[in-house]
């Protein structure tokens, strides 16, 4: 099972980034189809906040918010997180000395049954337990 982290969907709509902006979107096009994708919670009120700011400066439209958000809802089914992410997460800081946010996403991908996780922000090639990363703009 695949995820993507918060960075490749804002990438794929930032016009400031040309050339993460096309790897972004091919990444998808290439995901979006399979049923092996997940698009986890906190990815997705990251993202959507994301959007927003980008609204208040100018940088996507605001009344395509809410569009956006649920085509990207349809493209990937949610994948909610439980109690058990928190202590997961816990360990994950311990062991790896994840900040807080990397921790409970790679906590959720885990829970979710995530084996890769598309992200620029966690390094590149890395394993955490069973999650394996890879930056898809390198």
């Amino acid at each position: 099972m695949n995820a993507i982290d918060t960075n490749v969907l804002v990438y794929a709509i930032d016009f400031h980034e040309p050339v993460k902006q096309a790897k972004a979107r091919d990444l998808l096009s290439r995901l979006s189809p399979a049923s092996t994708t997940t698009l986890l919670w906190q990815v997705a009120g990251e993202y959507l906040s994301c959007l927003r700011r980008f609204a208040a400066a100018g940088r996507f439209p605001a009344g395509d918010i809410d569009a956006d958000i649920l085509d990207l809802l349809e493209m990937f089914p949610l994948a909610l997180p439980t109690e058990n992410v928190i202590p997961r997460s816990l360990s994950l800081i311990s062991r790896y000395s994840l900040s807080h946010w990397d921790s409970l996403l790679i906590a959720a991908c885990i829970e979710a049954g995530v084996n890769i996780l598309y992200t620029e922000d966690l390094a590149a090639d890395m394993k955490y337990d069973t999650v394996s990363t890879i930056n898809p703009f390198s």
